[in-house]
């Protein structure tokens, strides 16, 4: 299908694709398989996320993207091309030929950084490729008008950074981002358990735990899990119970990475907006700010009033879709 626009949400941990207005058409792991022996290309997204910790010697699960920005070119390049053939193959879309595509980055992304999204995405099939910065993406996938003379603040925690911006006549007027995000909260968690219990697990296991019983704010009532790893000690397998209090202490230090991050973006924020802001309250998106409590953690440290958008998760990629059909507009106020 030729002429067609793309607009991909190209993140850490997953990649989202909107195609023209059908919205979302693909959410798959960013991920991809390889086979060293032929040196090909055996799975993308959630058959190549099944394989990890699980493939054997020849068999190789690389995930591309590291802290929002493209860590290993050739494999972006291959899993880039595998979802879009994928849209074709599975989602009905007949071959996909030359798309215009949109891809979202950091705001804080170096030009190095940006081009080499822009080469991935090029080797991939694209006819052009537009950029645009994910806390703008968020902004317009959350339902928030950027083009109104009105300050905004958007907060999206993905998997590899988290993006702090205010928004305002279209443009970015003061944006932050740190390398901190949903898979550094995974991190913190193995390492907890390494440095406590003597045990060893996987991103997998880290992940349920986050989800399960993670939290940035005390819950009301303490939650337990019950996870099994590798004992350091015997090399056997170990089942361990951890509380909601453990995981939350073990992500203290990245989660208060993030709320300081907002906290030195109000600080820096002219009058006039910063006045905005405390009438229209924080927008958080992305991924991470599902951990429990992150938008009552903020609240509390700023004092303002914090939403959480309708669908965090998708807010980037949606706002990216959108964005394709005001690229003029964009373009004008230098956000693309």
């Amino acid at each position: 299908m030729a002429g067609m626009d793309i607009g991909i949400d190209l993140g850490t941990a997953n990649v989202l694709i909107v195609v023209d207005d059908k919205g979302i058409v693909l959410s798959e792991p960013s991920v991809v398989a390889v086979d060293n022996r032929i040196d090909e290309v055996i799975a993308v997204g959630n058959e190549a996320y099944k394989m990890i910790g699980r493939t054997p010697k020849d068999i190789e699960t690389i995930k591309p993207m590291m802290n929002g920005v493209v860590s290993d070119y050739d494999n972006a390049e291959r899993m880039l091309k595998g979802f879009i053939s994928m849209l074709g193959e599975k989602k009905g879309m007949g071959k996909i030929v030359m798309p215009r595509i949109m891809v979202s980055i950091p705001s804080d992304i170096t030009d190095v950084e940006r081009k080499a999204v822009e080469d991935a995405t090029k080797q991939a099939g694209a006819r052009e490729v537009l950029l645009i910065e994910e806390p703008v993406a968020a902004a317009i996938g959350a339902g928030i008008d950027i083009t109104k003379p009105g300050g905004h603040l958007v907060v999206d925690i993905g998997g590899g950074t988290s993006d702090v911006a205010v928004i305002s006549l279209g443009g970015t007027v003061i944006s932050k981002s740190i390398k901190t995000g949903g898979n550094r909260f995974d991190e913190d968690i193995i390492r907890y358990i390494k440095r406590n219990y003597n045990v060893i697990i996987g991103e997998r296991t880290a992940e349920k735990i986050k989800k399960d019983i993670g939290c940035a704010y005390r819950r009301q009532e303490e939650r337990f899990i019950k996870i099994t790893g590798r004992d350091l000690t015997n090399g056997l397998p170990k089942a361990i119970t951890v509380s909601s209090i453990e995981i939350m202490d073990a992500m203290s230090g990245s989660v208060n990475q993030i709320t300081n991050l907002v906290t030195k973006v109000l600080q820096d924020t002219p009058p006039e907006l910063a006045s905005d802001i405390a009438e229209n309250g924080i927008m958080l998106t992305g991924g991470g700010s599902l951990l429990y409590g992150m938008d009552r953690k903020i609240s509390e440290l700023t004092g303002l009033r914090v939403r959480l958008a309708k669908d965090p998760i998708s807010c980037v990629a949606l706002g990216t879709g959108i964005a394709l059909g005001s690229v003029e507009l964009l373009e004008i106020a230098g956000t693309v």
